[in-house]
């Protein structure tokens, strides 16, 4: 879910797992595979000539190569060349691979399946998603009682014909009568929101265009909503490689051109900070989060919307902490933060005495990480991580402990949202075998009560989860978890992924995914470490993975292979890595650290070029936790580990895919085409150096179905050949 991946509200997260499972093959077909023509052990690959170019930057006195510098212009010429030569030659040596075809129609047919998103109620109607199997988009449904027949209120799927318009965001207004909704394309962050009558289906004529990184949030009168905006690129600009700065705050009024839209806060002296708008649940207040990158600290601002021509109060103004809005009562405003709370506490602030001295702790810190608090019911719902899985309360607003939920095993619940006034709320509930099924939790009694149940095509009882807790290089205890079909016979020799992230305050906790399976049902262990950098354990863990301390996250995930070797689960050359967008990062990092100890690496939109990350799209916000180039001592610490300048001439790598998409405004496909020439350069063994480019994708968000099957078709493909796997029957 990614931190390079930004929510609307302030920080890049990383985004959803959707996946499913698979059986074993004939041997022969195995055998076939591992003696095919182009295997990992066979002769080294022909790739594509990619000129070197005499490009020298001077960083502080160090003169650095960037020697690619040509495939960051992704319309010239040169580059489309490149691409389409780079493309050609995976797709030959994946179409080498018979076991492909077999694991396509297997993650095909167990991602058939009936799945449902959270419901929620705006007015006298409900609202969910639904996707009857192998859609490429979920649908938007409407109904007045979940026990009628839900409508259709918008389906992405008619908007084009292979699925790449995917549906960014919605806002009901509280009556439950109008919809704002954004729309994406090819992945794009970019989103264009149009305005949707509930009863009638019908659009309005209301169009906003250049949004990014934001929602929109409607006054209690339903007259209009507040967004926020980037300026229109300048003519001849590139829309997709812009930098992204000056973000405001708007409001559009119903049946207005956008050019009439109230500009309601910006910062002409503050290009890096960016704005999100919010309106309280009873009305009275416009509270804007101020936000620079993907930094947890932020400021507070809020509006009188009672009052015409109010001025913006600033609130909160240091950028000290975090400070998450979660509700009011009247002019008390609740706060999720980490000041002087490393694992986070709920305080309240009344705004006519401010001052911190009248600040009072609510739901003091606990020995668990607070993730998020929701006020349904007129109790808070706190959601707590321990030890990377979920433990749900419920408080009384005076900060009295009601109850806990009772969730169903070690997992990871989501949901709990709902209005002061309501009796119920929904949540689902995952784990490494449960594929999602959501709960009405009703707030008077404390009982759950199962609303829909996937139905995925496999025996969650022949697999089994464990934590466990290894040492990193430094001493420091970290916690793993490790799937895998029962019976497994420790002896080093079973195919093992590893996947990890480790940054942004993003946690790694359990969820359901069919490709993970599908991996497994082949013989294949799964385990996912929690690095530092992330937010399993509050903000001390975070920070322990930030800037010149991001070395201990590759630490980390080098003791979690280290361990994983050791206890017999697996061995160097059974042994792949994998990770997407910081994640990537860390593939890229420990790769070229420890090219020793893997017996395969799959980069995704990986963040390769830590001395010019800055230079594209929202890059600059990520120097809240990597740092920057243009500080010399931060310029040390990434250069150390930087993936595209530790790459070392005749150095033999393992056999690595990468992956990356054409329309990838996030993390900039440049990273990962500079890296994988760089590497095929580099490569002194015979084993291959691949990169994968999708086309009309971004980052991640909004994949089609049909793509994500595919590309993971290729991935399982690739390690099948690489490790001589058994594919499916």
């Amino acid at each position: 879910m990614s931190a390079l991946d930004i929510s609307p509200a302030f920080a890049l997260r990383l985004f959803l797992i959707v996946m499913l499972l698979i059986q074993v093959s004939p041997a022969a077909l195995a055998q076939k595979a591992a003696a095919a023509p182009g295997s990992a052990a066979s002769k080294p690959l022909a790739y594509p000539s990619a000129k070197k170019v005499e490009q020298v930057d001077d960083y502080h006195g160090t003169k650095v190569a960037d020697h690619y510098r040509w495939l960051e212009d992704l319309d010239a010429p040169a580059t489309k060349a490149w691409v389409e030569a780079q493309n050609r030659l995976t797709n030959a040596y994946l179409a080498e691979i018979p076991a492909r075809q077999k694991i396509k129609e297997r993650l095909t047919k167990l991602w058939n399946f009936e799945r449902y998103g959270i419901p929620f109620r705006e007015g006298d109607r409900y609202f969910y998603t639904k996707n009857d199997g192998l859609q490429n988009q979920s649908v938007l449904y409407t109904v007045a009682s979940l026990a009628d027949a839900p409508r259709v209120l918008l389906d992405p799927n008619k908007l084009s014909s292979d699925g790449t318009v995917a549906l960014a965001g919605t806002a009901i207004s509280r009556d439950g009568k109008l919809m704002a909704y954004g729309l994406s394309a090819s992945g794009s962050d970019w989103a264009e929101w149009r305005v949707r009558n509930v009863e009638t289906g019908q659009d309005l004529p209301d169009h906003v265009k250049w949004v990014k990184f934001s929602g929109a949030s409607w006054t209690a009168d339903g007259k209009g909503f507040f967004y926020s905006r980037y300026d229109e690129p300048k003519a001849g600009a590139s829309q997709m490689a812009g930098v992204n700065e000056f973000q405001k705050l708007y409001y559009h009024r119903l049946g207005t051109p956008q050019g009439e839209d109230a500009l309601i806060y910006e910062r002409k002296d503050q290009k890096d900070w960016g704005f999100s708008g919010d309106v309280t649940e009873d009305g009275r207040y416009l509270i804007i989060h101020v936000w620079v990158g993907t930094d947890a600290k932020n400021r507070i601002y809020y509006k009188d919307l009672q009052t015409p021509g109010s001025p913006v109060v600033k609130l909160l103004d240091e950028f000290d902490a975090a400070y998450n809005f979660i509700d009011n009562d009247g002019a008390v405003f609740w706060f999720m933060t980490d000041r002087d709370a490393p694992r986070y506490k709920v305080i309240a602030i009344d705004t006519r005495r401010p001052e911190r001295a009248n600040w009072k702790v609510v739901i003091p810190e606990a020995a668990e990480t607070l993730e998020g608090v929701n006020v349904v019911g007129d109790m808070f719902i706190a959601s707590y991580l321990k030890d990377a899985h979920s433990q749900v309360r419920i408080h009384q607003t005076d900060g009295k402990f009601v109850r806990e939920v009772a969730l169903p095993g070690i997992g990871s619940a989501s949901g709990f949202s709902g209005k002061r006034t309501d009796k119920e709320t929904f949540y689902a509930y995952g784990s490494f075998t449960t594929p999602y099924p959501i709960y009405r939790y009703d707030l008077t009694t404390g009982k759950s009560t199962l609303f829909r149940q996937p139905k995925v095509d496999f025996d969650p009882d022949r697999y089994e989860t464990k934590q466990v807790f290894y040492n990193s290089k430094d001493g420091t205890r970290v916690p793993m978890f490790i799937t895998h079909r029962k019976g497994l016979k420790l002896d080093g020799t079973n195919p093992t992924l590893l996947y990890g992230y480790g940054g942004f305050n993003v946690s790694e906790t359990p969820g359901f995914s069919i490709s993970r399976l599908v991996w497994m049902e082949m013989g294949g262990v799964m385990a996912v470490a929690n690095l530092r950098g992330g937010g399993e354990y509050g903000k001390d863990w975070h920070e322990a993975g930030m800037k010149l301390k991001k070395q201990n996250v590759f630490d980390d995930f080098i003791a979690a292979a280290e361990w994983l070797i050791s206890n017999k689960y697996t061995s160097t050359p059974k042994l792949a890595i994998q990770g997407g967008s910081n994640g990537g990062l860390l593939v890229g990092a420990v790769l070229t650290q420890r090219p020793d100890l893997f017996g395969a690496a799959l980069p995704a939109v990986g963040v390769m070029d830590m001395l010019r990350f800055n230079k594209f799209t929202i890059g600059a916000a990520w120097a809240s936790d990597y740092g920057s180039p243009d500080n010399a001592d931060e310029f040390k610490a990434l250069y150390a580990y930087s993936p595209l300048h530790n790459l070392k001439a005749g150095k033999s790598y393992p056999p690595t895919l990468i992956t990356t998409a054409d329309h990838d405004d996030r993390v900039w496909p440049g990273h990962s085409f500079k890296f994988a020439a760089a590497m095929q350069a580099a490569q002194g063994g015979s084993a291959p150096v691949l990169i994968r480019i999708e086309t009309k994708a971004g980052h991640g968000a909004g994949k089609p179905t049909s793509k994500i099957i595919e590309e993971y078709a290729d991935i399982w493909g690739f390690l099948v050949r690489t490790f001589k796997m058994n594919a499916p029957a």
